[in-house]
């Protein structure tokens, strides 16, 4: 089932995601429910808030040739995709990347944005198993960029003042057309 995407304005996308006890087959669902709604609208990661839950759940899918080389690719290639993680933890971070990020809560914008160019995460599979990948590149991103969600941290929190400046009259816009600016 395709659900309906939360846009900036709305209260929940600041709300800090509550950890899973226990994935339930409801749970598992609600995943692949949200993997059928980022596919649906074109995105490669989508958190629970996105869709107006609050469970620490975010799902991922990156395209292999969304990553810059062949390295990278093959580093990223044991991640069967797609990502499916519940509590999802980052452990450790290394080096740095710059490129343009969006969100799918924020509809047709767009940044350059710093993020680590390596990422370990430790999360719970569909399957209820605890797993811990690391990852390089654009997948590194999309997982800093949902695990970013799942504490209430958006995108836009983290671009420099003059990337922001840029995309502020959008934000203003769309943050007063969902109900969150005054």
């Amino acid at each position: 089932m395709v659900l309906p995407i939360v846009k900036y304005g709305e209260k929940v996308l600041r709300d800090k995601a509550s950890p899973v006890a226990q994935v339930t087959p409801e749970l598992v669902r609600l995943a692949q429910d949200m993997v059928s709604t980022m596919h649906r609208a074109k995105g490669v990661g989508l958190a629970a808030q996105q869709v107006g839950r609050l469970e620490s759940l975010c799902v991922i899918d990156v395209p292999p040739d969304c990553e810059e080389n062949d390295e990278t690719r093959e580093f990223n290639a044991r991640v069967e995709m797609p990502l499916v993680m519940f509590n999802p933890q980052i452990l450790a971070q290394t080096g740095e990347q710059e490129g343009r990020e969006g969100c799918l809560s924020f509809p047709d914008m767009g940044a350059p944005l710093k993020r680590a160019a390596e990422v370990t995460v430790q999360y719970i599979d569909a399957a209820g198993l605890p797993q811990i990948a690391t990852v390089r590149g654009f997948l590194s991103r999309a997982v800093q960029h949902e695990t970013d969600h799942l504490k209430g941290i958006l995108y836009v929190d983290r671009l420099e003042d003059a990337d922001r400046a840029k995309i502020e009259k959008k934000i203003v816009a769309l943050c007063r057309k969902n109900g969150g600016c005054a």
